[in-house]
């Protein structure tokens, strides 16, 4: 049994090191404990019990605190900045036609509606997101959403 749990151990490293994303190190601390009693001579049925027990518990006491350090967070840009100016459209946006665009501080704009309607040319707008690089806008002068 030492070889399993040996081979355990290395296939739940490589499974971790192609994901990095904790799907099996709580594993291989389980196969390392599954080895240490395979080691002093335990039954296979209680290593598999150790094994399960000890997976568990490193499951349910350490993902919580690990995934709370490792979350990434989001990094601001510079055009986050733009959130809540006002600027000008210079082609209609229209979401369902894919076809939108505004101008602002110079620099021209993929946009969308916000609320899916049509934004004629020379309407001021306020910007209410952006995402990857397009801007989502509503007309200037309509109430934010509660």
């Amino acid at each position: 049994m030492v070889y399993v749990w040996l081979g355990l151990i290395v296939a739940f490293i490589a499974v971790e090191a192609a994901t990095v994303n904790l799907v099996s190190i709580w594993f291989i601390g389980g196969a390392v404990a599954g080895l240490v009693c395979a080691i002093l001579g335990v039954p296979a049925l209680l290593q598999w019990t150790v094994f399960i027990a000890v997976s568990a518990g490193l499951l349910a006491l350490l993902r919580p605190v690990l995934k709370k350090y490792l979350r990434v967070k989001p990094t601001k840009t510079n055009a986050d900045r733009l959130v809540g100016q006002e600027a000008l459209v210079t082609e209609q946006i229209d979401n369902l036609r894919e076809t939108g665009a505004i101008r602002i501080n110079g620099v021209l704009w993929t946009a969308k509606s916000a609320d899916d309607t049509q934004i004629p040319i020379g309407t001021r707008v306020v910007i209410e997101r952006i995402e990857g690089a397009k801007v989502y806008v509503k007309p200037a002068g309509v109430p934010a959403e509660a």
